[in-house]
């Protein structure tokens, strides 16, 4: 069973059962929920949702020396190689590909999706959703994604799904609900999430509110738990 390590904000690796490390959104330094710098951290592969820095911030780094291989949008893992990154394998919203570890789709997000760090804005990209596959289970990491109908498209796709409830940026604890409704998961993670006061929120709360329609395991940062 793969093993998600959570970081905070919606930063976490995904440890599969041969031992491969998937880092999620890769934000240390600059991210106040956990004392991990990009230096401590090992990743075979990247997996982005968008370019924002509180996702994307520590990518080129990690992946210069790590050697991981970055997965995102075409564009976003252009920017990576463009700015010294060996290894990355670019894809779009709708599709999807099987690595070594199990089976990857990119799906739909609404949220804002400049890159940090691109100065020409040439790499302005569409967020993403991930969908995974992995020992077995279906994960799926929602990034920074507000309400949206395209939800329902994921109901009998997923058994665990990683949700932000913050508000402000993303959704808030009512629409994560209302998303659990949609996709149905097994278990949900609140992620982005009491980071700065902005976005704080009460998980336990949130996890009231989703009652009896899912299992939600509130991670604390620098815990762990099994998917």
């Amino acid at each position: 069973m793969a093993k998600l390590h959570y970081h905070g904000h919606s930063t976490c690796t995904i440890e599969t059962n041969d031992g491969t490390r998937l880092v999620i959104d890769p934000f240390f330094a600059d991210n106040p929920t956990t004392k991990l710098t990009v230096e401590d951290v090992e990743a075979d592969y990247i997996l982005l949702s968008h370019g924002h820095f509180d996702h994307f911030g520590d990518c080129i780094p990690l992946a210069k020396r790590t050697g991981a291989t970055v997965i995102g949008t075409f564009e976003l893992v252009g920017f990576c190689q463009e700015n010294g990154v060996e290894n990355g394998h670019g894809m779009n919203i709708g599709g999807g590909h099987d690595f070594p570890f199990g089976r990857v789709k990119l799906t739909p997000a609404v949220h804002t999706g400049s890159v940090a760090g691109d100065e020409t804005g040439t790499h302005t990209t569409d967020c993403a959703g991930l969908l995974m596959t992995l020992d077995g289970r279906r994960i799926y990491h929602a990034g920074d994604t507000a309400l949206i109908m395209d939800f329902q498209l994921l109901k009998g796709q997923v058994d665990v799904a990683l949700l932000p409830i913050g508000d402000n940026f993303t959704m808030g604890p009512d629409d994560a609900v209302r998303a659990v409704e949609l996709i149905e998961p097994e278990v949900v993670i609140p992620i982005h999430y009491n980071t700065w006061p902005l976005i704080a929120q009460d998980p336990e709360a949130f996890k009231v509110k989703v009652g009896k329609r899912a299992r939600v395991e509130v991670v604390a940062p620098g815990s762990s738990c099994d998917l």
